[in-house]
């Protein structure tokens, strides 16, 4: 849907004010993962249980130190999941866009809990260091096999969908991380086999924890600046600053404003300074597809002023006020 409102002639000290909206919703509906999160969620809580068990069996903290972060992910999954759906739900007068951002909440908190996790893992590894339990090197090597098979399948199933979705990435570097780590037990299990050295196993949970806050960082660091409607990194400011700048009629730009309403979907507000007033209809659109199709802008908010008085953004300082610092 856009709506425009076209100026009308006045005298008064701002001139020939002009809206242009574009919602771009029908262009970025959010992908419906759903049967996907339920078959790697029923996949993942199975084999939870099978890790737990077996890990108290034989003894191995690098089995429990996994299906803990196994279990960390399914209810992660979970939280995805439920962000997709809410994600989808139309505006309403008190949520004017939706209920998108909830995917950027989820983001950070899959973030923040699998760190937390970490150092559950890490303090229970270094423990175990000072008097390492004997482990049953053929049953955690058994039970990582089929860690790795699920974990594959799953982080395959959200491979599509991980280049343009936060949320989706978190969920794929969730599964992708776990399989790599199902490999790390493997090859402590073959070792402990050969070497009887079971502070290998110890050993191998720091491991999995320094894969993890690795593989996590990036999902904490990007899932914070969303939330603190920061530029989205795939956006490039200044290329959006210079394109309003060279548009044909603009003579100025103020009150630029990139955020991003999901991890997926972004919007923009700008104040275009025409001194030749509104430009019309097709204009405006032409802009805003340019936004959308070339800046990855979903959702463009276009104010024309014919400048006849000073405007600056009220987030800013005024150059007088800077002076007087």
């Amino acid at each position: 849907m856009i709506h425009k409102k076209h100026p009308k002639p006045h005298n008064e000290g701002i001139t020939g004010h002009s809206h242009a909206h574009d919602s771009g919703h029908h262009h970025s509906t959010p992908i419906n993962y759903g049967g996907v999160f339920i078959i790697a969620i029923v996949l993942n809580t199975v084999f939870v249980g099978v890790e737990f068990t077996y890990g108290f069996i034989v003894n191995s903290t690098a089995l429990i130190a996994d299906a803990g972060h196994n279990l960390s992910d399914v209810l992660s999954l979970l939280l995805a999941w439920g962000a997709t759906i809410l994600a989808r739900k139309v505006p309403s007068e008190r949520y004017t866009y939706g209920l998108r951002s909830t995917s950027i909440l989820v983001a950070l908190a899959n973030a923040m809990f699998l760190l937390v996790v970490c150092g559950a893992i890490a303090w229970e590894a270094l423990q175990r260091f000072q008097q390492p339990p004997t482990v049953a090197g053929i049953t955690v090597i058994q039970v990582a096999i089929v860690g790795i098979f699920i974990n594959s399948l799953s982080a395959w199933l959200f491979m599509r969908g991980s280049k343009d979705d936060l949320n989706i990435r978190g969920a794929y570097l969730h599964m992708a991380t776990d399989a790599l780590v199902s490999l790390g037990v493997v090859i402590a299990g073959v070792a402990m086999l050969f070497t009887g050295w079971y502070w290998l196993d110890p050993m191998i949970s720091l491991i999995i924890v320094a894969v993890i806050v690795f593989g996590t960082w990036g999902l904490l660091s990007e899932s914070m600046h969303l939330a603190l409607n920061a530029v989205p990194i795939n956006i490039d400011l200044s290329a959006i600053d210079r394109y309003l700048r060279q548009h044909h009629g603009v003579t100025d730009i103020h009150d630029l404003h990139v955020w991003g309403m999901s991890t997926t979907e972004s919007a923009l507000t700008v104040h275009l300074v025409m001194p030749n007033g509104y430009p019309g209809d097709a204009i405006m659109d032409e802009i805003m597809r340019t936004l959308r199709t070339q800046f990855s802008i979903h959702h463009s908010t276009l104010q024309i002023e014919q400048g006849t008085t000073d405007h600056s953004c009220s987030l800013h300082p005024s150059k007088s006020e800077q002076h007087q610092h």
